[in-house]
């Protein structure tokens, strides 16, 4: 990511819009007075239950996004539905009168089923030991909250020196979207209203704590989905605050692109000074399924010659840096971990984009030449 730059199974938000057909209500036979509850399973099952009630109404309409024939009308205002995917729907319900005239409430839910919901023994998995190699730091992410002698938390959206971090980014950061549970590291974006932002989400460093100068890096991760996401696990130079960016260097582990079927890319990219900002990376693509799958490994092996991107063991870049105008990456570096909301490379939630989304961290591990 350049630098310039108890949860619910199922979960819903409301919007009612109440409206007529276009003669005046004065009528006894008009229907008034509108109001929806929604029932939902917390199993996430998927089902919704609608009780829809308006005075003088004889009739309810129930209609699933823009159709224009209605899923169901009956007399007692009931609808139970059972959505068999994820996603943001749209429920148009309608109070008819005796008069002909109607009262509308349409109601936007945000459907998260249960098996998207990945365990952490799901996906590939890497050694806590190599032949040649010494495991020098780690975190496991154990215990029940994140462990401050190796993380600080950056807040706020970048403002005013980098608003939106330089990449106009939507996220307000905070330090409460992201917690240690069952061994997992999560971060959280949720779509809620923060600091004059519209989005929440969480960015960690380790930054004067701990920092490294070459070796193999592997960071088990399970990462989110949708149009704007962009999950980031990078490295910026522990010079960056004499220097500044980008002559301190960045490596960027894996930076995902949510949206339009991108889930199953993931980037690897260096970004350099030569006389001004310039970079160069790879993309690593699965055959088959996202990264919100299952968790996945990305890994990088840095030395004096060579920095190599891996996915799952799987080398899928290399960039030499020997060059002189490389001298960056020949010095200690820390990590950042985050999930930006929006951006100039991602664009931006749509209807489309279900929150809250989470990454989700099982493991860094750190290990250096014996």
């Amino acid at each position: 990511m350049p630098f310039f730059q108890p949860r619910l199974f199922l979960l819903f938000s409301l919007f009612f819009t109440i409206s007529c057909s276009d003669d005046v209500i004065d009528d006894k036979g008009d229907p008034a007075n509108l109001l929806v509850d929604v029932t939902y399973a917390d199993d996430g099952s998927g089902y919704v239950h609608l009780l829809a009630n308006a005075d003088n109404a004889v009739e309810y309409e129930f209609r699933l996004g823009s159709n224009l024939e209605p899923d169901e009308t009956n007399i007692t205002g009931i609808f139970e539905y059972t959505f068999e995917n994820s996603g943001n729907y749209e429920v148009d319900v309608r109070a008819l009168g005796a008069s002909g005239r109607y009262l509308r409430s349409v109601i936007m839910l945000t459907i998260e089923l249960a098996s998207d919901n990945v365990t952490v023994d799901q996906g590939y998995t890497t050694p806590m030991q190599y032949d040649g190699w010494d495991l020098v730091w780690h975190d496991e992410f154990e215990g029940n909250s994140v462990n401050t002698d190796y993380w600080v938390f950056e807040t706020g959206d970048g403002c005013p020196n980098l608003c939106g971090w330089g990449n106009n980014e939507w996220q307000y950061y905070r330090e409460q979207n992201a917690w240690v549970e069952d061994g997992v590291l999560t971060i959280e974006a949720r779509r809620e209203n923060a600091g004059n932002r519209n989005f929440t989400s969480a960015r960690m460093k380790t930054q004067g704590k701990k920092s490294f100068q070459y070796g193999r890096i592997d960071i088990r991760a399970l990462l989110p989905k949708g149009q704007g996401m962009w999950p980031a696990l990078w490295m910026l130079g522990e010079n960056i605050t004499s220097v500044g960016w980008p002559k301190c260097g960045e490596i960027d582990i894996m930076e995902m692109i949510g949206g339009s079927g991108q889930e199953n890319q993931t980037h690897g990219t260096l970004h350099w000074d030569i006389n001004g900002h310039v970079q160069a990376g790879g993309s690593y693509t699965l055959s088959s399924g996202t990264f919100a799958d299952e968790y996945h490994v990305f890994t990088i092996i840095w030395d004096e010659n060579l920095i190599r991107w891996l996915v799952n063991d799987n080398q899928f870049h290399v960039i030499d840096i020997t060059p002189n105008h490389m001298t960056e990456f020949h010095e200690e570096f820390f990590f950042l971990f985050n999930v930006a909301v929006g951006g100039r490379w991602p664009g931006y939630p749509d209807e489309t984009t279900i929150f809250p989304q989470q990454m989700r961290v099982d493991y860094v591990r750190v290990f250096q030449k014996n």
